[in-house]
């Protein structure tokens, strides 16, 4: 009787950490289990490890796995000491506090195009360089002591080895290509970037190939062998199989717009950020701040649940009768705009009600994504294909309004955990070896279709000029 090989893909994401046991060969569900992590932009890493043991318990245990991948949040600025000691809390994506580092980084070097042609994207308050700043500015002290920088998933995937020496950190060329000191084209880290943030130099996770093992773990799955690990959207993009031409629009507590490329990109407008994927290829992406907590928000004005508020949404015409939401009700990223906020534009007695509002929030947060897609048509992003992934895309509401603001039918996937089936797809990886990842069973999908409406994204675009003018 043959016997199963199981794997295992763990996804710390900004809100939860995710596990999940598959089989080695068919991809096949096994078990899983999800544990909570704390709230706000400002972590400590340990949460994150804590949070790992509770949802691999829930799981089952992990102990009868032979590989593990984990996918984690993107940009977190993790710092250590030379003991390995965390320095201080993770700065997260979402923290907006570097903004004006952003605007310096980009500045010292000579403007956007610069950073666009060495490193594939433009310093915003997200990405990790500007979080180095922030520390060698505001907390000179602790910066001096930082001897490495990781990103959430370098972090966890040497615990998982049980720490020790600094040289022992891994990760791969997706995740890296998030920090803004790697340049995803030639695969090489751009040390002067590093020290032009921090003040100095310090050690950085060995990047390993899209197949490669950072060693055997020695805690949960002892023995199991430990891929390279990667990002949450490089996850997501190697869990849904997604190939050239498949844009995954993502609406979880960000939204984001990515499309597996052959090609790299470099957009000096910082719109488009140029990463690597986890197989080798590239994965230009367009990421918001502002999305399923939108809806959220939408909810909780209007006193009602998401269920509620998807019936409503749907029993308003199209367009809300020209009420508008500018969703950026955390600052946002795309556009750089992180001390915005949101807005409502358009409003009449006529639509002064609650379906008028629950269909602006819904469109509002698509209008967003929609922008996204059109960025990387411009950047000559081939796009054939749109899945829709995410909590977000739980809403009645938002997969039926999606082909409407689009223009184009919508694919929701019947995979549910997309980036922890990605993870574990590359623990199979590391496990068979060779240069393409496992062929697994792919997911099936639900497709939804629509007459596109111009008039939708015409008055969002009115109106998000308007905020655009007022910042």
């Amino acid at each position: 009787m043959a016997v199963t090989t199981f794997v295992a893909g763990v996804d710390s994401s900004t809100q939860s950490c995710t596990v999940v046991v598959r089989d080695a060969e068919t991809g096949a569900p096994v078990r899983s289990g999800r544990a909570g992590h704390p709230s706000g932009t400002e972590v400590h890493p340990q949460a994150w490890e804590d949070a790992l043991l509770e949802a691999a318990e829930a799981a089952g245990g992990l102990q009868d796995v032979a590989a593990l991948g984990v996918a984690g949040q993107q940009h977190g600025f993790v710092a250590l000491d030379e003991s390995g000691e965390v320095v201080r809390p993770a700065l997260l994506w979402n923290d907006t506090r570097s903004a004006p580092q952003a605007r310096t980084l980009v500045e010292e070097l000579g403007g956007p195009v610069a950073w666009a042609e060495a490193t594939g994207l433009v310093p915003v308050a997200s990405f990790t360089v500007t979080k180095a700043r922030w520390v060698a500015d505001h907390e000179p002290e602790l910066a001096a002591r930082i001897a490495a920088v990781c990103l959430p998933h370098d972090w966890l995937t040497w615990r998982l080895r049980g720490g020790g020496a600094l040289d022992e950190l891994v990760t791969d060329r997706g995740d890296a290509s998030g920090t803004g000191y790697y340049d995803p084209v030639s695969g090489d880290y751009r040390r002067d970037f590093l020290t032009r943030a921090l003040g100095h130099d310090a050690v950085l996770p060995r990047v390993l190939s899209p197949s490669g093992s950072g060693g055997p773990a020695t805690v949960l799955a002892p023995g199991a062998v430990l891929s390279a690990g990667t990002g949450d959207n490089m996850g997501a993009a190697l869990g849904l199989g997604a190939e050239v031409g498949d844009v995954v629009l993502s609406i979880g507590t960000s939204g984001v717009a990515s499309a597996v490329s052959s090609t790299p990109t470099a957009d000096p407008t910082g719109i488009v950020a140029g990463f690597a994927d986890g197989t080798g290829r590239y994965l230009p992406l367009v990421c918001t701040l502002n999305a399923a907590r939108v809806l959220d928000a939408a909810a909780r004005l209007l006193g009602v649940d998401h269920a509620t508020l998807s019936e409503l949404a749907l029993s308003a015409p199209a367009g809300a009768d020209g009420l508008v939401v500018v969703p950026y009700l955390e600052g946002e990223r795309t556009p750089d705009l992180p001390l915005a906020t949101g807005a409502i534009h358009g409003l009449t007695l006529g639509n002064a009600t609650p379906a008028h509002v629950a269909r602006a929030a819904v469109e509002g947060v698509l209008c967003g994504l929609a922008d996204g897609v059109d960025a990387l048509r411009a950047c000559g992003v081939e796009v054939r294909r749109v899945l829709l992934v995410g909590g977000g895309a739980r809403s009645q509401a938002v997969r039926q309004v999606a082909p409407s603001v689009l223009g184009c039918d919508v694919l929701l996937p019947t995979e549910p955990e997309a980036v922890a089936a990605g993870a574990a797809r590359q623990a199979a990886w590391a496990l068979a070896g060779g240069d393409e990842p496992p062929v697994w069973n792919a997911a099936g999908v639900d497709s939804y279709s629509g007459d596109l409406v111009p008039a939708v994204r015409e008055r969002y675009a009115e109106a998000r000029a308007h905020v655009l003018d007022r910042s």
